[in-house]
């Protein structure tokens, strides 16, 4: 069912637009919440309301429109109203329902009252088309309506096309039985034969073919293996009649052969792409050292600078202690020379210790800056690590197929070579 709304006023207008006779029948529902009764008055209710706010768009105006050559009865539609009240924060406001029905098609209007009477202010309605489309979404996979192309959500994609960022995305979203068995039911939702099925599968990185005892399976990009049916929740004798039979599908092993023929590019180009990042990032973490160390040495020969400046300042404060002429001699002669030396030599020593523990605090704090930027630099080359290990994992597994495809069974044997070589790979890159 396809949901339309938008906040607006023109009470009277739409009034009269709802009740217009060019639809072959018009059946005022419900009207609930206003003091008047018929449909006109109720609106203009809410707009004499709206007159007490700053609100000027005081309705919400809903259309409800099901599929074509689908009959869908009353209750159902006030429970999608229901629904749709309930997501949107309409819950209580005053409403009124209008079905039409014209060249054999029947669809309702909903319209709200946006004012809340108790607090004289509108209902704020933020993201209604989005929550209206989630809605709507919902409605065709729980009716088991074919959905249209465009309100399919999943995301699912063929890893064929994706992009690094994307094929790590799916990675991580690959564990998801509910995402996996969404895009099953998107899949048999927006398609109408086998044909559409084995498209609609295709761009959601699946292949249809033939299970065991004439079923029908799907397998994805990774070589799992999902029994259309249980994935779909579609019946079994629901599946046969829609896909008849298999004639023209792959087996298992056809299809992973041809997962790996088809996968063996896609995974070249992002491991280009995996190289071409990773450089990406060594440049970047070089200008980042290299931007560090300069802002480093800055600040340490400003503070050089700042005790050479300081250090030749009190120097010559110590130095003019000394009295000179007969006064410096009478000093010499009574002690008070060597009294201001020995405190000059002990002043000058704590100023020393003074401009060493100012230099190891700022080398302290440089090293955790330095370390710092190593420990986020070292993340980012082990998360390369990490990507790079899962494309050449899966690369093995390819190669396996492939080798299944050839008639060489999948021996313990073959799959450890496989993950020997594998490790190999994955050693030498380590050196």
């Amino acid at each position: 069912m396809i949901f339309v709304g938008s906040q607006r006023s023109g009470a009277k207008d739409l009034a009269l637009h709802l009740m217009k006779e060019e639809n072959d029948h018009v059946t005022i529902h419900e009207v609930r919440g206003f003091a008047s009764e018929d449909l006109l008055s109720a609106l203009r209710e809410a707009e004499a309301l709206s007159k007490s706010t700053r609100c000027t768009q005081y309705l919400f105006s809903l259309s409800l429109n099901p599929p074509p050559n689908e009959v869908v009865d009353t209750q159902t539609f006030e429970a999608a109203i229901d629904r749709a009240e309930e997501k949107l924060g309409l819950v209580g406001q005053p409403r009124a329902i209008v079905f039409h029905e014209k060249d054999g098609r029947r669809h309702a209007h909903a319209v709200w009252s946006r004012i809340d009477a108790d607090e004289m202010r509108a209902v704020p309605l933020p993201f209604t088309h989005r929550k209206l489309l989630d809605l709507s979404r919902e409605l065709y996979l729980e009716r088991g309506w074919r959905m249209p192309g465009g309100l399919a959500k999943s995301g699912a994609r063929d890893p064929v096309n994706f992009s690094l960022g994307e094929w790590q995305q799916a990675k991580r979203a690959s564990s998801d039985p509910k995402t996996i068995k969404l895009a099953f039911m998107e899949a048999w939702a927006v398609a109408d034969s086998k044909t559409s099925l084995i498209q609609a599968l295709k761009e959601r990185g699946f292949i249809l073919a033939q299970g065991d005892r004439r079923g029908f399976v799907a397998v994805d990009r990774q070589g799992e293996v999902y029994a259309l049916a249980r994935w779909s929740g579609i019946k079994t004798k629901d599946v046969k009649a829609r896909l008849s039979d298999s004639k023209g599908l792959p087996s298992v092993e056809e299809a992973q052969a041809q997962n790996a023929r088809e996968m063996t590019p896609a995974l070249e180009r992002l491991r280009t792409e995996l190289e071409s990042k990773r450089t990406q990032a060594r440049e970047a973490a070089e200008q980042q050292r290299s931007a560090l160390v300069k802002r480093q040495r800055a600040e340490r020969h400003a503070l050089e600078t700042k005790q050479d400046a300081r250090n030749l300042a009190e120097t010559k404060e110590r130095q003019s202690r000394f009295r000179t002429g007969l006064s410096g001699l009478w000093d010499r002669l009574r002690g008070e020379h060597a009294k201001i030396r020995d405190r000059n030599a002990l002043e000058a020593y704590e100023s020393l210790l003074r401009d060493r523990q100012e230099m190891d605090a700022l080398i302290a704090t440089h090293l955790d800056q330095r370390g710092s930027l190593k420990a986020q630099q070292y993340k980012e080359a082990e998360r390369f690590e990490r990507i790079e290990r899962d494309l050449k994992h899966k690369e093995a597994r390819l190669r396996h197929s492939e080798r299944a495809a050839h008639g060489e069974p999948q021996t313990a044997q073959n799959l450890k070579r496989g993950d020997d070589e594998h490790e190999q790979d994955h050693d030498l890159h380590r050196t």
